[in-house]
């Protein structure tokens, strides 16, 4: 008996520790949205939040964010942090990709700087708080699409403007030749009222 008693107290200590280890894995949630859409040429921010049962310092959060081409190629790394900052130093995002986030505010956001469309594809964002080493990706699509360059702004501009000036002359013409007219008929009738007064047979 004091065996089957042993052995149940050691299948309760593992169940314990199986079941802290269990919440310890599902612990930690990374919220994204879906998709986000750039201007060509413009920044875009990449909103990446996370919360986790565990307490969140700047020693025990790792952040890693990657890119997946639209052609389904390899992964890219994009953006690090662990402690500080570790920007990309190679590839497609030097100098594009700058950290916007604060772990300590479970924030793990990053900014992607002067977006070209070859940044077309998916982002995923990884966070890790030890002891919550697992869990779901979040994972953004971002579209980068184009815009009107400014010359062909200014000429839409300039022919819109310039199409309402040649309006308001012709009309302001058509106003003055109306404006005159009714001007000489009345001087005319002041000079002359005896010949308005005469029946229509003189006419």
């Amino acid at each position: 008996m004091f065996y089957h008693m042993n052995r149940i107290w050691v299948l309760l200590l593992l169940g314990g520790f199986w079941d802290s280890g269990v919440r310890h894995v599902c612990g930690i949630d990374i919220y994204t949205p879906s998709e986000v859409e750039a201007v060509n040429g413009t920044s875009v921010k990449l909103k990446c939040t996370f919360r986790s049962n565990v307490r969140v310092s700047s020693q025990s959060v790792t952040v890693s964010w990657n890119f997946r081409p639209l052609n389904s190629g390899a992964d890219e790394s994009v953006f690090y942090y662990q402690e500080v900052p570790y920007p990309p130093q190679e590839g497609r995002f030097k100098g594009h990709a700058v950290w916007s986030g604060d772990v300590l505010k479970q924030d793990a956001s990053i900014t992607l700087h002067e977006v070209p469309p070859t940044f077309n594809g998916t982002y995923i964002c990884q966070v890790r708080n030890r002891p919550d080493v697992h869990g779901q990706n979040g994972e953004i699509i971002l579209k980068v699409v184009n815009k009107v360059s400014l010359s062909e702004l200014n000429i839409l501009v300039a022919a819109v403007g310039g199409a309402c000036g040649v309006i308001l002359i012709l009309l302001g013409i058509f106003v003055a030749i109306r404006f005159f007219k009714k001007k000489r008929m009345e001087n005319d009738i002041e000079m002359h009222p005896g010949e308005y007064d005469k029946g229509p047979d003189v006419w």
